[in-house]
């Protein structure tokens, strides 16, 4: 069993990334076509949206794929190409959106919370780590009462 888990892991560690292109959708120019996997690379699919439209089999993804190798035949620079698509299907479309207005939230959103989370970590610790007030002594007549309750005296 341990020797399967091992076996497992190292196969993991040693896969390569997937390639979804279909040999039809290779251009016969090596120079547009090395342009059209980096572009690829840099754009979401929007259907697994976790992968880039390079690395995804889905059909929308093949699309996307074609269309660029289409603007790339076409004559676009590269930047008119990535500003082909995200006019079409808006800044999500890219692996690594640009910081605007819009996108402000995603790009502060995780430090905020790691700075709340610190700081409720720090708040935590420091309030745990104060020591106990003492309790203070009780005056002769408050030690009295306590006797005679204690000894079911009234």
């Amino acid at each position: 069993m341990r020797l399967a888990s091992v076996l497992i892991c190292l196969g993991l560690a040693l896969a390569g990334p997937a390639v979804a292109v279909q040999p039809d959708e290779i251009l016969p120019n090596a120079a547009l076509e090395q342009r059209a996997r980096q572009l690829s690379s840099g754009l979401r699919c929007l259907v697994c949206q976790n992968q880039s439209i390079d690395d995804s089999d889905a059909p929308l993804a093949r699309d996307l794929r074609i269309l660029v190798r289409e603007r790339l035949v076409a004559g676009d620079s590269d930047r008119a190409v990535i500003d082909f698509v995200v006019a079409r299907y808006g800044d999500f479309v890219l692996l690594s959106p640009p910081v605007n207005a819009r996108t402000i939230a995603l790009w502060v959103a995780p430090f905020t919370i790691l700075a709340a989370g610190l700081i409720f970590l720090w708040r935590r610790r420091r309030m745990n780590a104060a020591p106990a007030t003492a309790t203070p002594a009780l005056s002769a007549d408050e030690q009295r009462r306590l006797d005679e309750l204690t000894r079911g005296d009234s």
